[in-house]
């Protein structure tokens, strides 16, 4: 009887181990899956996020900073024949989109060209998104250069949507606004360079910072804007001259 009782036992014994080992193995078959599922959604987080892109700098207000600069400083520069230093806030270089902007072909009036890949576009804002994902590496982010950020002494709002010049002045905005044109006015055009940067600080000066007040004062830009004189009008221009006497000189031949 004492037998039989230790066959039972171990039988037992058996059959729980039997049980058990499945369990086990099936207990942690998910954990190791959910484990697995864990990293594979990390990793695609850490993906996702460097795939996106975050650059926290406006393309428009920079393209409209640099619009202002082009037309209503630059012109004004270039005839007093003044070269502005890289450190100027306002120079070129300075701009994050300058590149990308230079590298926009406008072919026709629904049809914008990449200068990197000569991808076609229909609007000017697909070739925007265009740069942003396919051409982000060509950005130099290392440095703080957002053009946009001077939008405020520059005025940017009279040259993009009317909308925006009926918002109420705001005397604080306005003091900050004027604090950054001056400092602006300092840093590039520095009174202690000679009398060309002296006179190019004033007209700095009364071109965008003297507008910068609640009370009523003068409007932006009261120099107004130069054309510059492109090298095509030059050459249309000396071509018309030359073909000009020809012109009479064939119409005299066929008068006689």
């Amino acid at each position: 009887m004492e037998k039989w009782s230790k066959w039972v036992v171990f039988l037992f014994f058996c059959l729980s181990v039997c049980i058990r080992i499945p369990y086990v193995s099936s207990s942690t078959a998910p954990l190791q899956g959910n484990q697995g599922n864990k990293k594979s959604s990390a990793a695609r987080t850490f993906k996702l996020e460097e795939d996106v892109h975050v650059v926290r700098c406006s393309r428009e207000r920079s393209r409209a900073a640099w619009k202002v600069i082009e037309e209503y400083l630059m012109p004004f520069v270039e005839q007093e024949r003044y070269k502005i230093s890289s450190g100027c806030r306002l120079h070129p270089d300075n701009d994050l989109y300058r590149d990308q902007e230079q590298h926009k072909h406008h072919l026709d009036i629904n049809e914008w060209r990449c200068g990197y890949c000569r991808k076609n576009f229909y609007e000017e804002k697909y070739l925007d998104k265009h740069f942003d994902n396919r051409h982000f590496d060509l950005l130099n982010t290392s440095h703080s250069r957002c053009l946009a950020d001077l939008c405020g002494a520059l005025h940017c709002d009279l040259v993009m949507d009317s909308s925006l010049r009926k918002t109420k002045c705001n005397p604080a905005a306005a003091a900050r606004n004027k604090h950054l044109c001056e400092s602006l006015a300092d840093s590039c055009f520095p009174v202690s360079k000679g009398p060309v940067s002296g006179r190019l600080h004033e007209f700095f000066l009364r071109q965008f910072c003297d507008a910068h007040t609640c009370s009523g004062g003068p409007k932006p830009f009261p120099k107004g804007q130069k054309n510059r004189t492109s090298m095509l009008y030059i050459s249309l221009s000396v071509l018309t001259l030359m073909l000009l006497p020809l012109f009479y000189f064939f119409i005299y031949l066929y008068q006689r």
